[in-house]
């Protein structure tokens, strides 16, 4: 049975002020342990493309296993072999881990600030504790937490010295950029040239041969949506991602065909507006704005000379739309 636990909390769990030292040193222990598994995770996910960044979780996760031999040691010196089982969720106000398993949705660098979070978060809550508490064995004991936590927060910075000194850190974010172009912007940016550009015919076509706004937005609509499934599944179906390295099928697929979609519904909602030249005013303004931002997405990640990417867009955009118009008003 735990000691010293009150329920002051409207979530009914005590805080970390209300436990007793025993306490305190369990819920240490589980923490320790919790976030060294958290680290050898990020170290295995990032073994392959990122070797140096994985040195170093692997070593942050041997220093969260060495803090927590020394926790066990003070505990069984002071508490016997039976350790009560305290953890995070358990204590009112303590800062929570996210799920290990996101891992493979995170990116190099929001892998690094995560853990950076993890050791600022534990640091701060074990100071503002420390303060907080009015027992004095609590609040010392409190106060080495916090002292071991800023420690950590030390290592890591030494070990990405260590492990990413000489070019390493500038390398292995070019990889990541690199990887981020190739997964998410590069099937995005075709996505959106698609979902612009190939549905301007069908639908200026629809509004100009019948002038009728909600007969033009669902051509629009199934246009777009229709357009957005067939190039996500096309994009996660015509290249796994191993020998081309371009990343996950489904994260490909999910931005060529959500941005595919965005593409022909920009143009198609103004056609929710029964006036039919008011609603034809406002489609042509937005499919400006979307020709410039594809635009923009090409010179500013793909690189494109601004004034080459402007002939290609401008020029290939303006030729669907003025099909559109002109079979439409045949």
């Amino acid at each position: 049975m735990l000691t010293h636990l009150h329920l002051p909390d409207f979530s009914g769990k005590p805080r970390l002020e209300e436990l007793g030292e025993r306490e305190i040193l369990a819920l240490a222990i589980s923490s320790e342990e919790e976030d060294a598994r958290i680290y050898a995770t990020y170290a295995a996910a990032l073994r392959e493309a990122y070797p140096a960044s994985a040195a170093i979780f692997d070593g942050m996760a041997q220093e969260e296993n060495a803090h927590r031999r020394q926790l066990i040691d003070l505990y069984v010196r002071r508490f016997g072999d039976v350790i009560v089982p305290v953890r995070r969720d358990h204590v009112a106000g303590m800062p929570s881990r996210r799920p290990v398993w996101l891992v493979e949705n995170m990116g190099l660098e929001r892998i690094r600030r995560e853990a950076d979070d993890m050791e600022r978060q534990a640091q701060n809550f074990y100071s503002d504790a420390a303060a907080r508490a009015s027992d004095a064995e609590t609040r010392r004991l409190l106060g080495d937490l916090a002292a071991a936590e800023a420690g950590h927060r030390a290592r890591a910075h030494s070990l990405l010295d260590e492990h990413l000194a000489g070019g390493e850190l500038e390398k292995e974010d070019r990889a990541a950029h690199r990887q981020f172009i190739l997964t998410w912007v590069q099937p995005g940016l075709a996505g959106l040239m698609d979902g612009s550009v190939s549905t301007l015919a069908p639908i200026f076509a629809v509004a100009f041969a019948t002038q009728d706004t909600w007969t033009t937005f669902i051509v629009g609509l199934s246009a777009s949506v229709g357009a957005g499934i067939s190039m996500g599944f096309t994009e996660a179906a015509h290249d796994d991602g191993r020998l081309s390295g371009r990343g996950a099928p489904w994260k490909r697929g999910l931005a060529s065909g959500v941005m595919t979609t965005l593409g022909g519904l920009g143009h198609a909602l103004p056609y929710l507006i029964p006036s039919f030249w008011t609603a034809t005013l406002i489609a042509l303004i937005v499919v400006f704005v979307e020709l410039w931002a594809i635009v923009w997405i090409q010179n500013r990640f793909m690189q494109t000379p601004f004034l080459r990417a402007t002939f290609q867009v401008v020029l290939g955009g303006g030729l669907v739309l003025a099909a559109g118009i002109l079979i439409g008003g045949v």
